[in-house]
């Protein structure tokens, strides 16, 4: 018989060693924690200390990450409340702007909309744009993450530090509707905002904005 002959048969016989307990004890195995021979039951102990360990690290990992996201959906709710607290329409890019940096600890913030009402057309931002920014985030289907590559609308921040990275959100009230402004986040850390990183909750961002803000559209 070899090794495969003897693996089948145990399986075909589960009760094997119930009916010879005493093999249990007499069959040796290398320990890889131990480093020397140990009994068969003592090797299925340590398999099951090592399984155990496992589902330590990954509960572990699943409560940091229950933690973090429970971290943001809070820090979201607070930053949404800001805008429905906002008294006047005017006041909605800065407490929208200023609530990012605020809760979500955002280096910078800044936005500049385009086709605003004639009441709006003189404040900071809407401030005129190129095409090219229009074309810009009219062609972004999800929010753009990545080195800042001369970017104009980089331009819209002011910093002591040169910005490095940015976030860019396009602004619009639904998947195919037509831009009406870009939401900006900067960072002079050039790792902040990578090409890699997901945007899922970028997107969510970009939602609640353009929706709080489309009041100030024509």
């Amino acid at each position: 018989m070899n090794s495969n002959d003897i693996a089948d048969y145990l399986t075909q016989h589960p009760h094997f060693f119930e009916e010879h307990a005493e093999l249990l004890s007499a069959v040796k195995l290398t320990s890889p924690l131990l480093g020397r021979a140990i009994s068969l039951q003592e090797r299925q102990m340590e398999i099951v200390r090592e399984k155990y360990k496992l589902l330590e690290l990954r509960m572990s990992d699943l409560m940091r990450v229950a933690q973090e996201n429970d971290g943001i959906t809070t820090k979201f709710q607070t930053w949404t409340r800001s805008l429905l607290l906002a008294r006047n329409d005017v006041d909605l890019p800065y407490v929208l702007t200023q609530g990012l940096q605020q809760f979500f600890d955002l280096p910078h913030a800044t936005l500049r909309l385009w086709n605003t009402a004639e009441d709006y057309s003189h404040t900071w931002f809407s401030q005129s744009v190129t095409e090219d920014v229009r074309l810009f985030a009219k062609g972004l289907n999800s929010p753009f993450c990545g080195k800042n590559m001369d970017f104009e609308a980089a331009g819209w921040i002011e910093s002591e530090e040169p910005i490095q990275s940015l976030a860019m959100l396009p602004l619009r009230l639904a998947p195919g509707a037509s831009t009406f402004g870009l939401l900006v986040l900067g960072s002079p850390d050039p790792a902040r905002y990578t090409k890699e990183m997901a945007t899922d909750f970028l997107s969510r961002i970009a939602d609640t904005s353009s929706a709080a803000l489309s009041c100030l559209i024509e």
